[in-house]
């Protein structure tokens, strides 16, 4: 999927316009952060599996080419072909060369946010493919020509008005306002589409590297319909998805779920283990394994940047996240959104043109790293990004304008006479900045400063410790 270069801050003022788009967020902060920490509170051992979870990841990143060698070993024995992919377009013509070689006209697809980044759809429609997502949420997106907005729900952007009216234009739908009528009537549409799809792609949650084992985690049953029915099965995934054992499997099963949706499980949890064996019923005669890097290993060498990696995209961090809770995933630009996004999307794509001001678009306040099942430090990363998109030749120059601007800021936060000087005048010209956009753009300054007030109550509170 090609980035939407348009700017980040005009994207920002358009969602912070959109009514619609604002009632659906506000359905975000009231009920998935709600529940993940409902969820989470059950947890006797919570902050525990966190760390546990953490040091699964860290130990799998550190040996990465050892335990893909042992998956890529695995999934052979199972009879699975793996495919190693450089970067995106590799594994799309790996996917468009098996469709092509093997006369699939018609392609079902469970979600997946590497087949977004890749641009996998578009290839295979380019090539005459019929694709079809069969998530809800992404067929509905896909029925209004949009890119996903949220790494778990890429609908969650549209209100249930929204939907009833595309699916009465895009399907000649009677108008419907029970989103369980809706559900239905998608679920009688799709499955037409697995009944004559000849491949069925999907994502991967987790890769088992002692068994070969692929994990996906699901709701509406769609995946399994997607890997069963069809009679070749691809699965397209970055190569950080591999876990080493079934054990540390279990501890990210614990988090991963709760930390997605507040559920202890997923409706369905999935294990796929190669294509079918003789006298099996279901299940593929074919099964392929993408493994995608597209810039995951430049990240990987980056001690700087390599817990990024660590992200199991279970989208709790866009659910906490007070910037992505106003302006949405579309104004990110790009496949990965919110805070996770801020940190992917600049290092995976390396174009300063449309991700620069990703890492600025955040507060820096902590509430993603909080929340984060594998404790990525996301506020350090941010702040990391900022430093070299000012000072590192490889990720600029910056811009002539934003130079100034970084050298003006260096000057005046490490000169307290500068930083005193710079608010007193502030204070003095707040009612002329104010007037130069909306009053909650520039909120005004205190009539004190902290460093002050401080001072006077630390005073009075030695006084009135003497006089005491």
């Amino acid at each position: 999927m090609e980035p939407r270069c348009e700017q980040f801050m005009n994207t920002s003022r358009k969602a912070l316009q959109d009514p619609h788009l604002q009632e659906a967020l506000r359905s975000i902060d009231a009920n998935l952060r709600t529940m993940r920490d409902a969820a989470f509170q059950e947890l006797p051992n919570g902050e525990a599996l966190r760390d546990q979870a953490r040091n699964i990841r860290d130990h799998t990143l550190e040996h990465l080419d050892r335990y893909l060698e042992q998956l890529e070993d695995r999934v052979t024995q199972l009879g699975g072909t793996v495919h190693w992919a450089e970067d995106a377009a590799a594994a799309r013509r790996i996917v468009e060369g098996l469709a092509a070689d093997r006369g699939v006209r018609t392609v079902v697809k469970g979600k997946s946010m590497v087949s977004e980044e890749i641009g996998l759809n578009e290839g295979l429609a380019a090539r005459g493919v019929d694709v079809v997502e069969t998530d809800l949420g992404e067929y509905i997106i896909q029925l209004a020509c949009e890119p996903p907005s949220h790494i778990v729900g890429p609908a969650i952007h549209k209100t249930k008005d929204q939907i009833a009216r595309l699916f009465c234009e895009a399907l000649d739908a009677p108008l419907m306002k029970d989103p369980e009528k809706m559900a239905l009537f998608a679920r009688r549409k799709l499955r037409e589409r697995f009944l004559t799809a000849d491949m069925g792609v999907t994502g991967a949650n987790f890769l088992v590297a002692s068994s070969g084992a692929l994990v996906l985690l699901e709701n509406e049953g769609n995946i399994r319909m997607s890997t069963t029915l069809p009679r070749i099965h691809v699965a397209v995934t970055g190569i950080e998805k591999v876990v080493p054992t079934w054990g540390d499997l279990s501890v990210l099963l614990q988090l991963l779920p709760r930390s997605t949706t507040g559920q202890k499980l997923s409706s369905y949890v999935s294990l796929f283990l190669g294509p079918r064996r003789p006298g099996e019923p279901d299940g593929p005669d074919e099964f392929h394994l993408v493994l995608v890097d597209n810039g995951r290993s430049r990240i990987l060498a980056d001690k700087a940047f390599r817990e990024s990696l660590r992200c199991i995209r279970c989208g709790a961090c866009l659910n906490t996240c007070p910037v992505y809770l106003k302006i949405g995933g579309h104004a990110y630009g790009w496949v990965y959104s919110g805070p996770i996004g801020s940190v992917l999307t600049p290092q995976l794509l390396r174009d300063r043109r449309c991700t620069s001001t990703l890492p600025f678009a955040s507060t820096l306040c902590g509430a993603c790293a909080d929340v984060c099942p594998v404790k990525i430090n996301i506020p350090r990363i941010l702040a990391e990004l900022r430093s070299r998109y000012a000072d590192d030749p490889e990720w600029g120059p910056a811009p002539r304008n934003e130079q100034g601007l970084f050298r003006l800021a260096g000057a005046v936060l490490s000169d307290r006479l500068l930083y005193e000087g710079a608010g007193n005048i502030a204070r003095v010209l707040y009612p002329l900045i104010r007037n130069m956009g909306p009053a909650d753009t520039f909120p005004p300054p205190a009539s004190r400063p902290f460093r002050q007030s401080h001072k006077r109550k630390s005073r009075k509170g030695r006084k009135d410790a003497h006089r005491g």
